[in-house]
């Protein structure tokens, strides 16, 4: 009898060493270590006053957006009251990067001057924080928790390849422009290419000839 009471007493020391008063996020098949998409505005007031950008001031827009390397993922707002106006002319310097205005502008801070308008590239950066990690050993593992590495490599990769880190938050709306002919080029391309050894194996001569 004593015996028994012994391994019980022993059963529920061992069973309160892995009571977890709390649920653990890790603890199901979806990973913890997931993309995190950050935005960062940068801003630079150009002279407009009426609303037409004074001559140098093209130039150094856009010496402006190669210094930054602006390409596809970021967003350019005009702001300021003489925006509309102006809208034309930073568009002009923003097409020679392949992109469009958007409409409205974050909140920036600072001042505006008055006969200036307010250029803001509005940029998205999707990064897996604190992966790799190893931060926990494998074994034991009383309370089947994932590894803490777990999803770093799958979502890290998926966060660099990832053109537009704003399609990891709301994905991307159907245009409706879609060329059938243009998505099965590539299945056709692979359907109607003859096999490398239909015209069978070529004569080779050890005289050289």
């Amino acid at each position: 009898m004593r015996s028994k009471i012994s391994l019980l007493l022993l059963a529920s020391a061992l069973g309160a060493c892995s009571y977890t008063p709390h649920d653990l996020p890790d603890r199901g098949l979806a990973p913890v270590n997931v993309p995190v998409v950050e935005r960062a505005d940068y801003s630079l007031d150009v002279a407009a006053p009426g609303g037409t950008l004074l001559p140098g001031e093209e130039q150094r827009l856009d010496s402006w957006f190669r210094n930054l390397g602006v390409g596809y993922g970021d967003t350019i707002y005009v702001d300021g009251a003489y925006a509309d106006s102006a809208r034309a002319q930073v568009a002009q310097v923003a097409s020679r990067y392949g992109l469009l205005l958007g409409s409205g502008a974050p909140i920036t801070q600072g001042a505006m001057p008055d006969s200036a308008v307010r250029v803001i590239v509005s940029r998205t950066r999707a990064t897996v924080p604190n992966c790799p990690n190893w931060s926990r050993d494998a074994l034991p593992n009383y309370n089947n928790r994932s590894m803490s590495n777990f999803g770093c490599a799958v979502n890290s990769n998926l966060a660099a390849m990832i053109a537009n880190p704003e399609d990891l938050i709301q994905g991307r709306d159907a245009s409706g422009l879609v060329d059938p002919r243009t998505g099965t080029k590539a299945v056709d391309i692979y359907r109607d290419k003859k096999p490398t050894g239909a015209g069978g194996l070529p004569a080779v001569s050890s005289k050289g000839q």
